[in-house]
């Protein structure tokens, strides 16, 4: 579909906890536009954007897809997100990338652990979100339970802009309180509302849950706010431009319903899209640096220089490489040259492409705020932007967050050794926090993810899409080795054997620094007691030496060294040489500085019925886990709890024990902190067992 006005688009990121039936809505949205010529369902494994190979034989979203579905004459652009927290990158990308979020929240399940997640970030960069309470059909499926559980932990300002017809299994469409209108649909239709009078028994309700939204749009600007005191109610026109402009703003969250699975209220939701949701010109700017790294802000207009945002990278080893990216300014034509920012080269654009999630189908532009993609492109990766080489900004994006587990893989094949790297590396253009990298301490290859879900699904990719097989060990928890107080270090190398020898001495200051800060080296030598050519070799030594650790062989982090003194000879003094003095004097400053060992701690949230709090308490205690709180959410628990990465990796087979399988846990990596004694010194003990074993 070629779009030829700014004006009608409409970008929305679909976002929401796992099994709110996001890609179900999709494929609804996808069905009553025309796009697909029946409603593609999760369970069938033939919706368009569940459409890698390991998200079908699981049946849960794993990356970000896009697409699009026309109506009314305009083109409403989805990102279809991920549900799991290890997942929650994807999410992240698609909500940066687009206008608004269509927030999706189970009728039954109520507010989750990722509704919140999804909140928070939208607010973080103030994207509109409008909510959609999905599986409306469901028993105890609930439209006020829900909106009041909404207003109560996410704002007040959250107002519906439709309201149920029928509850539960009779629940057969929704009144549109804007325009006042009420439609039905057929179960199981295609999601074509029919125009019906609004039901007697909800002429009441409609009329004041009309008025409460007229309050809402009214309280939300002073001019609106003058104009209903005098006037007593707005026009239709304020309170469609009072509406799309309360949203913007993020003032008022509306709510809208629907059972996608059998296609009630599609067409419904996707009026209100185009009535209330913002265009991309509406969204005015965004934020980004200039080549000397000083902000600035891009504005969202047609006649600005072109500048657009690389927010996915599909790979396949047979149609290659697509980056999928949005026009924040100016149009995208086919076989243009635009400026890469980040990589410092240019980028010469093929076919423009829209996309259905992994179909692709040529476009001849791609105007401002429109999203699709390029196929091929040499130096581009996730987050770069392309732009005018005239004007070079780099759009702001969002910061991967580290690992939080990783484990040690080895081919099965040894012939495919060299084939891990190349895979993995097509795998993490696609997937930013995906990591791999060779363990410079143990020589291990190490694939690291969000959990060991996301670790396992890159092991079958690795499998079914570039043949290469591969046996995944035990994880490895990256402890960490710090120190407690400063210390002085004296590191003097001297050797004699016959014709030149070896010398050097230096001398150092070792002082802990703040969490996260991992190293610094400062040079504070006055005077020519070690000559300049070899100071940068004393903290090269103290590099390579701090990365080998001292107590267990942990990397040693969050310290400063500074060199203060030291000794040269003429002629016995080398680059060599003063590297192993800063070794040696990094050994010397460890022993008096107080050692220790970090873990990184994970921060968790548990959601469970109140029958099994109890078991979970008591088994996170000896997990050494630190309980944060407890709060009740629509008849579940869900239980916080700092705990070191450690005691989770075994998690969640004994969650599912403890809860018969109805328990559910979210986890990310928080900070580092230091380790008991009693683990430490077990730590310690295991390190010189396996150093005497080889």
């Amino acid at each position: 579909m070629q779009v030829e006005s700014s004006d009608k688009i409409r970008n929305l990121a679909i976002a929401g906890h796992n099994d709110t039936g996001k890609t179900t809505l999709a494929s609804a949205l996808l069905y009553t536009g025309g796009v697909v010529s029946r409603l593609n369902r999760v369970e069938d494994g033939n919706t368009l954007t569940d459409f890698d190979a390991e998200e079908i034989n699981r049946t849960i979203s794993i990356g970000l897809a896009p697409c699009f579905t026309p109506w009314k004459d305009h083109k409403i652009n989805l990102i279809d997100c991920p549900g799991y927290g290890i997942f929650f990158a994807e999410t992240r990308s698609g909500i940066r990338a687009v206008d608004a979020t269509l927030l999706c929240v189970n009728a039954v399940s109520g507010i989750e652990v990722v509704t919140e997640k999804v909140w928070a970030f939208a607010e973080r960069f103030s994207s509109p979100v409008m909510i959609h309470l999905t599986k409306m059909d469901r028993e105890r499926a609930d439209f006020d339970a829900a909106v009041e559980s909404m207003r109560e932990h996410l704002d007040r300002a959250v107002c519906p802009i439709q309201l149920p017809i029928g509850k539960e299994e009779n629940f057969t469409g929704v009144v549109d309180l804007l325009g006042q209108k009420a439609y039905a649909f057929a179960k199981d239709g295609d999601g074509k509302g029919k125009e019906i009078p609004i039901p007697d028994d909800l002429q009441e309700r409609a009329e004041e849950a009309r008025g409460e939204l007229i309050e809402a749009i009214a309280e939300s600007d002073d001019a609106l706010l003058e104009k209903y005191f005098e006037e007593g109610t707005l026009s239709e026109d304020d309170l469609v431009a009072g509406l799309r402009k309360a949203i913007r703003r993020r003032r008022l969250f509306p709510v809208t319903a629907s059972a996608a699975g059998h296609g009630i209220g599609s067409s419904a939701l996707l009026d209100s899209i185009i009535a209330a949701m913002p265009a991309p010109l509406d969204r005015g700017t965004f934020p980004a640096t200039n080549v000397g790294g000083e902000p600035v802000e891009v504005e969202t207009s047609v006649d600005a220089p072109t500048s657009a945002l690389v927010f996915k990278t599909l790979s396949d080893p047979f149609a290659g490489k697509i980056s999928i990216l949005r026009v924040v300014s100016g149009t995208l034509n086919p076989d243009s040259t635009l400026w890469n920012t980040h990589a410092e080269e240019e980028e010469r654009l093929g076919h423009l492409l829209t996309l259905q999630g992994k179909q692709t189908k040529e476009t001849r532009a791609l105007i401002t705020g429109d999203i699709g993609g390029v196929a091929k492109l040499k130096h581009t990766h996730t987050g770069d932007t392309v732009c005018d080489k005239k004007r070079p900004v780099n759009i702001e994006w969002t910061r991967e967050r580290p690992p939080a587990i990783s484990f040690a893989i080895e081919p099965k094949s040894k012939g495919d050794e060299e084939k891990i790297g190349e895979a993995l590396k097509r795998l993490m253009e696609e997937d930013t926090s995906l990591g791999a990298r060779r363990d410079v301490e143990t020589g291990e290859y190490l694939i690291s993810g969000s959990g060991q879900l996301h670790v396992e699904i890159a092991v079958a990719k690795l499998k079914q899409r570039f043949n290469v097989e591969v046996i995944l060990h035990p994880p490895s928890v990256p402890y960490r080795e710090t120190i407690r107080r400063t210390a002085d270090g004296h590191g003097r190398h001297k050797k004699q054997s016959g014709g030149r020898g070896q010398f050097a001495d230096c001398r150092i200051i070792m002082e802990p620094l703040e969490r996260g800060k991992e190293f610094e080296f400062a040079d504070e030598i006055f005077g020519g007691s070690i000559p300049q050519t070899y100071r940068p070799a004393v903290e090269k030594g103290i590099q390579e030496a701090r990365l080998r650790g001292y107590l267990a062989g942990y990397p040693v982090v969050d310290f400063k060294v500074r060199l203060k003194d030291g000794q040269y000879h003429d002629v016995d003094s080398s680059e060599m040489a003063f590297k192993i003095a800063g070794s040696l004097a990094f050994k010397d400053a460890m022993a008096a500085a107080a050692p220790t060992i970090l873990e990184p701690m994970m921060q968790v949230q548990i959601r469970t019925s109140e029958d099994f709090t109890g078991d979970i308490m008591s088994d996170l205690s000896q997990r050494r886990g630190r309980p944060q709180g407890m709060e009740a959410k629509r008849g579940n628990q869900v239980i916080s709890a700092m705990v070191p990465m450690a005691e989770m990796l075994d998690y969640s087979p004994a969650l599912t024990s403890m809860t018969q399988g109805r328990g559910s846990f979210e986890m990310e990596f928080s900070h580092y902190d230091e380790v008991p004694r009693p683990v430490q010194e077990k730590l310690i003990q295991e390190a010189a067992r396996a150093k005497e074993e080889g």
